[in-house]
């Protein structure tokens, strides 16, 4: 659970570098996400890893769609790298 938190507060700090307009749909869209998946059992790794892996290529995938057409924001690699950090070990 706490990793699921860890992951659930990186996707939010990206979804913070997005334009405005478009923070509520994506954070929106996230929250929707982790909320599906809280009853997974704590005890199946294999199913949480395959969530968080998900997780964090949803998350590049947005920010490179977003950087591709609006090419007016930094991404925080930092932020990024981190994600990855948590999802994928």
């Amino acid at each position: 659970m706490q990793k699921a938190l860890r992951v659930y507060g990186q996707v939010l700090r990206l979804v913070r570098r997005l334009p405005k307009d478009s923070r509520p749909y994506y954070a929106k869209y996230a929250r929707e996400n982790f909320v599906n998946y809280r009853d997974v059992e704590v005890s199946d790794t294999q199913i949480l890893d395959e969530l968080f892996l998900r997780a964090y290529n949803h998350s590049l995938w947005v920010l490179n769609k977003r950087y591709i057409y609006l090419v007016q924001y930094s991404v925080d690699e930092s932020t990024a790298n981190k994600l990855k950090e948590i999802c994928c070990g």
